[in-house]
């Protein structure tokens, strides 16, 4: 499919998806066709999309990226959450041979000396184990929600992704944090222990701290950048050609 019919499709899926809930929206897309998938990082709102997937029994394959440097509570929280839902997470991993590329360059904790190198350390422990897990897909689902940052501000339900030559869809966009904590405490559903510690976005060990008062909730990714749209290159909106026009 041309990338200007995937524009227009995405599109007319972000007007359609915003008339509907969490399980009409995840519904609609699963009976669309084709694979899709939904990469989770165990967080709060990657739980809520989990549970609703597993809950509504839907066609859609769910994949994290298991970096080699998550928290054990992430890790844990894994196991919990296949079990919880009788589902299965695959795991996508880095490559050793990159791994150890990398950390001849950079040493293995260098992403903390330049920009470059982090960007080089996510490339590897996530861009890359990202190309497999969407490999074949049509649809990339995400746990995306405005609220998150100032650069995800705009963030639409449904959007081409030009660099993947596929639609991403993000259907908690218009969800706020509030919202996200009432749906987990109503629903028993299982969530990082980190969350009630001052993490409310989890990524790598070495990569994310607890946040201050007041602050972000993304403040704790890559805290020692200034940069305050920082990213690790799986979302980046200047990237994609936005469909909420």
């Amino acid at each position: 499919m041309t990338a200007t019919q995937l524009i227009e499709d995405a599109r007319t899926l972000n007007s359609r998806l915003a008339a509907l809930d969490l399980a009409g929206r995840l519904s609609f897309v699963a009976g669309l066709g084709g694979r899709a998938v939904f990469t989770t990082s165990l967080g709060i709102e990657d739980q809520v999309i989990t549970a609703e997937i597993g809950n509504h029994r839907l066609p859609i394959d769910v994949a994290t990226l298991q970096t080699g440097r998550l928290f054990p509570e992430t890790v844990a929280l894994i196991d919990e959450t296949e079990n919880q839902y009788d589902i299965h997470i695959i795991r996508y991993e880095p490559e050793q041979a990159d791994v150890d590329a990398y950390a001849a360059k950079y040493g293995l904790n260098g992403f903390y000396e330049s920009v470059e190198a982090r960007h080089a350390c996510c490339g590897v422990r996530k861009l890359k184990p990202l190309a497999r897990a969407l490999s074949g897909a049509t649809i990339w689902i995400t746990g995306l929600r405005r609220g998150q940052s100032a650069n995800r501000a705009e963030t639409p339900f449904a959007e081409y992704d030009p660099e993947r030559n596929l639609i991403k869809v993000n259907p908690l966009a218009d969800w706020d944090i509030d919202a996200i904590r009432a749906y987990v405490a109503d629903n028993s559903v299982p969530v990082n222990p980190l969350h009630q510690r001052g993490y409310p976005s989890i990524g790598c060990e070495p990569c994310t701290r607890a946040i201050k008062p007041g602050e972000p909730e993304r403040a704790g990714r890559w805290w020692w950048e200034n940069d305050e749209k920082r990213e690790c290159g799986l979302h980046v909106a200047e990237e994609a050609a936005i469909a909420a026009q």
